[in-house]
């Protein structure tokens, strides 16, 4: 490799790449919208020589402006500095296949496990302080019953308060247990809603979340083809439709940013879910995706797009 390898595009180098990818043609059809003020930048980020990075899984800033990394890689945490400068790397076999990330206030890195059924807690040093879920047992979470499981955790939130949400049930159909789990920062469960269906609270895929300004709590509800907004009691709020598969969001003191699955799209919204521009289509060139997985929005904008499937990180600047 030569030195200071810059990449767009990063090569898986361990684990599968498995992807969900619908056999019906309708959740493929794209978002329409103009198209947004934004360009794929000719690189992402900077590697220097004898460090590679396997699949991206997700993306987060800190609140330092630091870009981190979770990938399906032999390592599964890069640090990257306000310009894209790999500051460091850790992690060797922590995941059976990576997932959400999502960094809380005092910049820890809260990271899911699809396939392990685990949600973990890791200083920013690599240190492991809590673990939600039983490692290598999918099932449900039932305190009566002595049972403290998840079934496939796709991303995590923390509140203000300091209370967790995961959403999980990556598999649609039958198996997975498509739902949201609250609880509190010690890990003790709070409340929990969902189940498989499209009604009001239910999912398909629960496959990301955020929280807005207000406190709500948005789910995107992927093959449902819509994103839900519940209270943190779990509350349905209202649900806004979508083309293509929702499955993530950053949520900005202006805009929200989507990421549009196998659409491969960018959808920018405004902050009560009405589309306004997009970029990104299928493909593998620049700004292409395999599948449009997780985003971060850095402090000066840029958009950053873990693409799990070309095994890509994406980044899109202002024209």
């Amino acid at each position: 490799m030569k030195n200071a390898v810059t990449a767009v595009i990063v090569l898986l180098l361990a684990g599968p790449l498995i992807a969900q990818r619908p056999s019906d043609p309708a959740l493929l059809v794209p978002q329409q919208a103009p198209a947004m003020d934004y360009v794929a930048a000719p690189s992402a980020v900077t590697l220097p020589e004898g460090v590679t990075m396997g699949a991206t899984a997700a993306v987060a800033f800190d609140a330092r402006g630091h870009l981190w990394v979770l990938t399906r890689g032999a390592v599964a945490f890069f640090e990257f500095d306000q310009n894209g400068a790999y500051v460091r790397s850790f992690g060797e076999k922590l995941f059976t296949r990576a997932h959400g990330l999502r960094i809380d206030r005092e910049g820890n890195l809260w990271a899911g496990d699809v396939g392990a059924h685990t949600v973990r807690k890791f200083s920013r040093d690599g240190q492991l302080l809590l673990t939600l879920g039983t490692a290598g047992e999918a099932g449900e979470w039932n305190e009566a019953a002595g049972s403290r499981k998840l079934n496939q955790p796709n991303d995590v939130v923390v509140a203000e308060s300091g209370d967790i949400f995961i959403a999980q049930g990556h598999t649609p159909g039958e198996r997975g247990d498509a739902r949201v789990l609250k609880f509190d920062k010690t890990g003790r469960l709070l409340a929990q809603w969902g189940g498989k269906g499209a009604g009001p609270g239910q999912f398909q895929v629960a496959h990301g979340v955020a929280i807005d300004a207000k406190g709500l709590l948005w789910v995107a509800d992927r093959e449902n083809q819509r994103i839900q907004v519940f209270d943190q009691q779990g509350t349905f709020v209202r649900e806004m439709k979508y083309a293509g598969l929702p499955c993530a969001m950053d949520i900005g003191r202006e805009y929200v940013y989507m990421v549009n699955g196998f659409a491969g799209q960018v959808v920018r919204m405004d902050l009560a879910g009405k589309v306004l521009a997009v970029v990104g289509r299928p493909g593998k060139g620049p700004g292409e995706f395999g599948e449009a997985h997780f985003i971060a929005v850095s402090p000066k904008q840029e958009l950053f797009v873990a693409d799990s499937v070309n095994g890509a990180l994406v980044k899109f600047v202002k024209q």
